[in-house]
């Protein structure tokens, strides 16, 4: 079992597009745009290696919670493969004001940087730890 995709609803769908294009050399498909359900949206990015993020938006949607931890999904990790990706792609968003949190190592062992995509959603970049 493997899970198909994730989905993001946002207000700002091309801007969400183009951060997982250039942030993570995601692919996108055309933009679907629903005849069941007006105004709705999306794009699907799929990401080197297969996984997939469904990117959403519909007019006026309401806004997220203030508070960064809240019931619902808190974040979605990137295994960008090495310590070096992690710091390269942290170091990009450090530059941009989207880093959240600098490159650590986590008392699990993975190496991992949080940065913001465009309306402050966190993802995680890690490396997995060696495994020996």
């Amino acid at each position: 079992m493997k899970i198909a995709h994730v989905a993001l609803w946002t207000r700002h769908l091309e801007a969400q597009v183009a951060f997982w294009q250039r942030t993570f050399g995601g692919i996108s498909n055309e933009r679907y745009v629903s005849k069941n359900r007006a105004g709705f949206e999306s794009h699907f990015i799929t990401l080197l290696g297969g996984p997939t993020i469904e990117l959403m938006t519909l007019p006026e949607l309401p806004a997220a919670p203030e508070h960064p931890e809240f019931v619902g999904w808190a974040h979605i990790a990137v295994d960008v493969g090495t310590k070096e990706e992690v710091d390269r792609l942290a170091d990009h968003a450090r530059q941009r004001g989207t880093l959240l949190s600098p490159a650590r190592i986590t008392g699990d062992g993975y190496y991992e940087a949080v940065i913001a995509d465009p309306e402050g959603n966190r993802i995680e970049l890690v490396a997995e730890p060696d495994v020996k």
